[in-house]
């Protein structure tokens, strides 16, 4: 990967189908967050046609599955399937994995493995889905190994658009997901590198506080149009996160292209506009 030909790197991307024609969630839901999303396009693009997508555009992404088979019942793409497919296009794609805490010494064990022998660079954690607290002693093996190995820690933060729309919003509770119960995490785990996904939604103001005051702990910026970001994010992005603060899209259900557009104006400063698309997350991925 060569990252000074780069335009931006894109820390949130979601692998939605496997090869073998997999979809990752269960069509109700899969249906009702294209709605919320008001998806474009196509909604489950390969692996290929993802690296395909940003060569095109000159960009990287992270790219991960949700396992949170315990609690919907539907099976994840292969974590192995992604760091394979990331291998293969290794100009434009970067490993991250999913693992269900409640696998327990099961996930842990994969953990390691997917690390030490695919590449994974990152978790994909989504308390929501997954129905379970980010500071809950069942994942803190599972962060033990993720730390140890020099791997990122990434939790959906805030509202989903997943269950959005159907009757009791399927099931998925939000209170999971306050980004307030990462600050436990970061505490207790000094060392490790975590990212709040999306602006969080209704507690945008913990976020920026965890940020602030753990030195580990990241915002990315996916799942919204920029157009629609709290003005406290915005402010923080120019200021104290300036450092901190990551592209992400949350493709396939937003694109890059839409992002970048109401990217293009909003007001950052111009000095921080490339921390924000490429260099933060070039640092934080070890890229850099």
């Amino acid at each position: 990967m060569n990252v000074d030909e780069l335009v931006a790197i894109d820390v949130h991307t979601h692998a939605e189908v496997s090869s073998k024609g997999q979809a990752s969630l269960d069509a109700g839901l899969a249906d009702a967050s294209s709605a919320y999303f008001k998806v474009e396009g196509n909604r489950e693009p390969t692996l290929p046609e993802m690296a395909a997508y940003y060569r095109e555009r000159r960009m990287a992404a992270v790219v991960f599955t949700v396992d949170a088979e315990s609690a919907t019942g539907t099976a994840p793409v292969p974590n192995e399937e992604v760091a394979e497919a990331a291998a293969d296009n290794a100009d434009v794609l970067i490993p991250f994995a999913s693992l269900d805490p409640h696998r327990g010494r099961a996930a842990v064990k994969q953990a390691r493995r997917l690390v030490e022998e695919y590449g994974v660079r990152g978790f994909k954690f989504h308390p929501s889905i997954q129905a379970f607290f980010p500071n809950d002693r069942l994942a803190y093996e599972l962060y033990e190994v993720i730390e140890e190995t020099g791997a990122i820690a990434l939790f959906h933060t805030g509202q989903t658009g997943i269950g959005a729309g159907v009757p009791g919003g399927g099931g998925i509770r939000l209170k999971y997901s306050n980004p307030l119960h990462v600050d436990d995490v970061a505490a207790d785990f000094p060392h490790l590198k975590i990212i709040l996904a999306h602006p969080s939604f209704p507690w945008q103001d913990e976020a920026l506080a965890v940020a602030t005051h753990k030195p580990g702990v990241h915002i990315d910026l996916s799942g919204w149009s920029p157009k629609y970001f709290p003005p406290q994010l915005v402010q923080y992005a120019n200021t104290l996160l300036k450092d901190k603060v990551l592209f992400g899209s949350d493709y396939p259900v937003l694109t890059p292209d839409r992002w970048l557009a109401d990217f293009d104006k909003l007001e950052i400063k111009e000095a921080v506009r490339p921390k924000i698309l490429k260099e933060n997350a070039a640092r934080l991925l070890g890229l850099a």
